[in-house]
């Protein structure tokens, strides 16, 4: 059995001291591919490391919109962005990008940033990592006049937690979902409900390591890639097909959308 962890963030402090033992992890629960995500473009070197090291690691680059208030420059961060995605060509999307107003409050700021990854992506035929808290209904309208002036988005909603409604608003615009440890929480329901309706071609799972550990690592600080096969356990379940169909299906569907090569 095949999986694909597409949210990874393992240049993260919390890895560094056992990341071998982790990689053995990883590969023994069947993980063949990760997607390393990008918070900001200075980790940019560390992670083409972690690639030079672990060759089943592909990975993006952008800026989280959490960090945009300090990070962003129109001019230079875009540019940035531009020149080290086109440096190496490990690099499968741009992100993580997006819009979270959970946190912040700087709305267009953000939605400056998201459309100028939005601009870098389509130059690039590149898929877009997106990330969504408590903007879902200002990220839909983004995306909806982003589709009409310069055509469809290729992309991800990853760590979804949103409503059946606005899972389906995503979805008509042609996005695949991505779920992750929260859809093991016994009291997700809604993320319970999306995780049903999401169409089989249209669907991965992910960790977002070292964030959110899924049942029955809750209690565990550290979230890590082998983890991801608890995500895949629950969400076969609820969608009441076998284990080893939904490994199939995200795995051919990751590696649709970020241009891999089947494993």
């Amino acid at each position: 059995m095949h999986l694909i962890d597409t949210h990874v963030h393992i240049n993260f402090e919390a890895f560094q001291p056992d990341l071998d033992a982790i990689a053995t992890r990883w590969r023994e629960a069947g993980v063949v591919r990760l997607i390393h995500s990008c918070v900001e473009p200075s980790e940019f070197s560390t992670i083409q490391s972690l690639a030079d090291r672990f060759s089943e690691l592909s990975f993006a680059v952008g800026l989280h919109p959490l960090d945009v208030e300090e990070k962003w420059s129109p001019d230079s961060t875009k540019e940035e962005i531009l020149t080290l995605a086109q440096s190496d060509v490990r690099v499968v999307a741009l992100g993580e990008t997006g819009l979270d107003f959970f946190k912040a409050e700087n709305r267009d700021q953000q939605i400056e940033s998201f459309q100028a990854h939005l601009a870098i992506a389509h130059q690039l035929n590149l898929p877009v990592i997106i990330h969504c808290r408590d903007a879902a209904e200002t990220m839909a309208e983004v995306l909806r006049r982003w589709w009409q002036d310069h055509g469809s988005v290729n992309g991800v909603m990853h760590c979804w937690g949103g409503t059946p409604t606005e899972t389906q608003w995503f979805l008509d615009l042609g996005l695949y979902v991505s779920f992750s440890g929260t859809v093991t929480f016994k009291n997700a329901k809604q993320i319970h409900q999306s995780a049903r309706i999401v169409p089989s071609d249209r669907i991965l799972i992910e960790t977002d390591c070292p964030f959110l550990s899924p049942v029955p690592k809750r209690g565990e600080k550290r979230n890590e890639p082998s983890y991801v096969q608890y995500v895949a356990q629950q969400v076969a379940a609820l969608r009441n097909v076998p284990l080893e169909q939904l490994a199939e299906q995200t795995t051919q569907n990751a590696c649709a959308l970020f241009g891999l090569a089947a494993p």
